[in-house]
């Protein structure tokens, strides 16, 4: 079910007036999903369905992103905030401590929520924040040049490129490792949406000094990588773990930055372990530690 929520958010700058888009389907218990930058909720539609067998999904489109308005003016696209909205948002919807996943800026958000005890357990896929100073300003500047595309080719153009396996790769190769498994209405749906991302200049500018370094005690963190993340390359993975060394590393083979799509079965399944935050056990025995 889609829909939008108006909630009052608590942030550094004095409570705000904000409305952020989301999706909701399933049962069981509650599965926040945090997309990543220029992107939009719909990137995790290739896994929903798997996950709401077994866990109520909330997809949101960050603030600035997908049909979720920019925040209010005088309000940074910076991490305290947004952490501070997507809390306030789950308050909202009336839900205590939930799950939650996200990937790259969104993996970043939810280990941000995790290290400040606002969720049971946090899964983040190829998250952002563990990278070296040149790693960040090559992904700063491959995430720019997608952008200025995707604002410069005309929509017919789009279309008709996405009507081929080819075309797909050329569209979405950077972030996919299986561009051709990608849906033609996909591939449209996510270039307009990083088109029209208002939130994307602001939240990419105040990336740019975000690293993070602190552990998540006390809340079952995983930490999943792409074996062929092109963006965000898997090394990274190996800094989150030694920042967070109880958290699980697993490597996702043959999936690139955004592997809900190159592989959903796997990354559901990563997932729904993920979230089993009382069950570490089932953690144990579901995946092995994998040096990436």
């Amino acid at each position: 079910m889609s829909a939008t929520l108006s909630f009052t958010a608590p942030t550094a700058h004095g409570p705000r007036e904000i409305t952020l888009a989301y999706a909701r389907v399933g049962t069981g218990e509650p599965l926040v999903l945090l997309h990543g930058i220029g992107h939009h909720r719909q990137a995790w539609d290739p896994v929903v369905d798997i996950l709401a067998t077994e866990r109520d999904v909330i997809a949101v489109d960050l603030p600035g992103f997908g049909e979720s308005a920019p925040l209010p003016p005088g309000l940074p696209h910076d991490l305290p905030t947004t952490s501070a909205v997507l809390g306030a948002f789950c308050a909202a919807l009336g839900l205590d401590r939930p799950h939650v996943a996200g990937n790259s800026l969104g993996g970043l958000l939810a280990l941000e929520l995790g290290r400040e005890n606002l969720v049971r357990s946090v899964t983040a896929l190829s998250p952002a924040g563990f990278w070296t100073q040149a790693e960040r300003r090559y992904a700063f500047g491959v995430l720019t040049g997608m952008r200025r595309t995707a604002r410069t080719l005309p929509l017919p153009l789009v279309e008709r490129l996405s009507r081929t396996a080819v075309g797909r790769t050329t569209l979405t190769s950077t972030i996919y490792a299986r561009p051709g498994r990608r849906s033609p209405d996909a591939v449209v749906a996510e270039t307009l949406a990083l088109a029209h991302a208002e939130g994307f200049a602001e939240t990419l500018r105040a990336g740019r000094s975000v690293l993070f370094t602190d552990d998540v005690p006390g809340v079952p963190v995983t930490v999943a990588w792409g074996s062929r993340d092109r963006l965000l390359v898997p090394r990274q993975g190996v800094r989150a773990k030694r920042v967070i060394p109880r958290a699980r590393l697993v490597r996702l083979p043959g999936c690139g930055h955004v592997p809900m799509n190159d592989d959903p079965a796997l990354v559901a399944r990563v997932l729904l372990d993920g979230s089993r935050a009382q069950s570490a056990r089932a953690l144990r025995t579901s995946f092995s530690t994998v040096a990436l």
